[in-house]
C-alpha cells in the first residue's frame, strides 16, 4: 500500500511539473548568481558550493502548497486512516515520494550549474555527495512544514518563515563539507540529516491528524 502511494505521488509530481520548475529555478539561480557578484572565476568558484545548496533549499519549498493540503481537503487522509493506516507511515511514504520528486532532477541539474559556476570536478563530487546526504532531510522538512501550515492562508510564505531556520544547520554542514578536511562537517550533516528524516513523519502524522480534526 506503502508503495502504491509513493508511486501515486511520484507520478503526480512529474506530471504537474514539479521536476521541471525544481531545474529552472535552480538553474536560473545559478545563471543570474554570477551577474550578481561579477565575472571573477576565482570567487564564484569558492562560494559556488554555498550557492548550489542555497538553491537546493529553496527548490525543495517550491511545491510546498500542493504536498499535503489537497490531499487533506479531498480526505484523502480520512480514508487511509479509516484502512488502519499510520499517519506517520503515510508522511513517511509522502517524504519518499517528494525526495524522488525533486532530488534526482536537482542533483542532476547540479552538473550544469556547477560549469556554470566554475566549479572543479572534486568540488562537484563533494556538492553531490552533499546533496545526496543532505536532500533525504529538506524533503522530510518540507513534508512536515506543509502539513504544519496546510489550511492557513499564504501557506507557502509561512512554509518558508518555518522551514529556513530548521534547514540552516543542513546549509551550514553542507556548504562546510566543501572545504578541505571537510570530513567532519559531512558526519555532522548526516547526522542532522538522520535526526530529521527519522523525526518529520512523526510530526508531520501528528498535525495531518489535528487538520482532519
Amino acid at each position: 500500500m506503502l508503495i502504491a502511494l509513493i508511486a501515486r505521488d511520484v507520478r503526480r509530481g512529474y506530471a504537474g511539473g514539479g521536476a521541471t520548475l525544481v531545474v529552472i529555478f535552480f538553474l536560473l539561480v545559478a545563471t543570474l548568481f554570477p551577474f550578481a557578484i561579477g565575472p571573477d572565476a576565482a570567487l564564484l568558484a569558492r562560494i559556488g558550493g554555498g550557492v548550489i545548496w542555497a538553491a537546493a533549499l529553496l527548490a525543495a519549498l517550491l511545491p510546498v502548497e500542493r504536498l499535503v493540503a489537497p490531499d487533506l481537503e479531498q480526505g484523502v487522509f480520512d480514508q487511509l486512516a479509516v484502512r488502519g493506516l499510520s499517519l506517520a507511515l503515510v508522511a513517511a511514504a509522502r517524504m519518499v515520494a517528494h525526495w524522488l520528486t525533486f532530488a534526482p532532477p536537482l542533483m542532476a541539474a547540479a552538473v550544469a550549474a556547477a560549469g556554470l559556476l566554475g566549479l572543479p570536478g572534486v568540488l562537484l563530487w563533494r556538492v553531490e555527495l552533499g546533496l545526496l546526504i543532505g536532500t533525504p532531510a529538506l524533503a522530510a522538512l518540507a513534508v512536515a512544514v506543509a502539513a504544519l501550515t496546510a489550511g492557513f492562508r499564504g501557506a507557502g510564505a509561512l512554509a518558508g518563515l518555518l522551514m529556513l531556520p530548521l534547514a540552516v544547520p543542513l546549509l551550514i554542514f553542507g556548504a562546510g563539507a566543501l572545504a578541505e578536511g571537510g570530513a567532519g562537517a559531512f558526519k555532522l550533516l548526516a547526522a542532522t540529516s538522520l535526526l530529521l528524516v527519522a523525526g518529520s513523519p512523526f510530526v508531520a502524522g501528528a498535525a495531518i491528524r489535528a487538520g482532519m480534526d
